[in-house]
């Protein structure tokens, strides 16, 4: 397979980490998008290790993607959006990380989500992946509300909804909740015929397991379940007042990014769905524009 030709021009990756995957692409102001590369979960609140890995294996996949050696790597300026990174310890912690880029910077996600949705313009992004959460930007002004975090919220999350079967379910099996589809869909995906079957291979799961039960949910929903229709709409109705409230800020879009941004859209509030536009970039490429803007700044301020 015949490499792709790179100019000799400064390249730039942006990465976007959330709790199930980690995408890298890498930019070429002359040429483009180059190569691009998938890795695992990079959320540093589930594993600093885990992050660093995930940041590597996508990299080094986005390397080979764009014909590059892996050297390279010491020449690219890279833009980080991580999940996890708004909490200080753990931005601070990355931050030590003893990195092989040119330069790195580093944000939020739901930053570099924004960045990208817009294009670098006004507007407000709400995240519903693995976890959820919402930020705006207007005037340079931003403002983020919700992703406290898997066991303290992330409601409409795919991880939060598939916490929500696996409750719904073990209460149903054990007689002591409604009766619900779910119960019969994870005796089967987890081949098992007892609640406990289910808890044991749950027992310490990371949230991004939680979120690959998600589609049962959505899908026991759409088959008029009783409790996956609570579960769903109230994911939804959370998901609609945080749009309302980021919308207090005037913010001239709104988009929806991350897994559950389509599956949801029909169950949100009417005046929320009619406004909702599709992003204009997706978050790696957001990434890449925030590490544009920081290199741009210093040079300003070197000036």
């Amino acid at each position: 397979m015949m490499a792709k030709q790179v100019e000799q021009d400064q390249l730039y990756i942006g990465i976007d980490g959330g709790g199930t995957k980690c995408r890298a692409t890498i930019y070429s102001i002359k040429n483009g998008v180059l190569g691009t590369g998938l890795g695992g979960p990079a959320n540093p609140l589930h594993g600093f290790e885990r992050t660093i890995e995930s940041i590597m294996v996508s990299t080094q996949l986005a390397l080979q993607d764009a014909g590059l050696r892996i050297e390279a790597v010491h020449n690219l300026y890279a833009g980080l959006g991580l999940a996890g990174v708004n909490l200080p310890a753990l931005h601070e912690k990355i931050m030590r990380w003893d990195h092989p880029f040119k330069q790195m910077f580093l944000t939020t996600d739901l930053h570099t989500a924004c960045i990208g949705a817009h294009e670098g313009g006004d507007g407000a992004v709400i995240i519903t992946g693995t976890g959820s959460c919402g930020f705006a930007m207007v005037d340079g002004v931003s403002v983020n509300y919700g992703g406290h975090g898997f066991a303290q919220g992330d409601m409409g999350s795919g991880a939060w909804m598939g916490l929500e079967a696996v409750k719904a379910a073990l209460l149903a099996i054990d007689k002591l909740g409604p009766t619900t589809s779910l119960s019969d869909t994870l005796k089967q995906h987890f081949n098992t015929t007892t609640a406990m079957g289910i808890a044991e291979q749950m027992a310490g799961k990371p949230s991004s397991s939680y979120a690959q039960l998600a589609r049962f949910v959505l899908a026991a929903a759409e088959d008029k379940d009783d409790v996956a229709l609570n579960i769903v709409k109230e994911g939804a109705d959370y998901i609609s007042k945080l749009a309302h409230r980021l919308m207090e800020n005037n913010p001239p879009r709104l988009s929806m990014i991350g897994g559950l941004s389509e599956p949801l859209r029909k169950w949100l509030d009417p005046e929320i769905a009619k406004i909702v536009e599709s992003p204009k970039q997706p978050p790696e490429m957001g990434a890449i524009f925030f590490a544009i803007q920081s290199v741009e700044q210093q040079s300003e301020k070197a000036v």
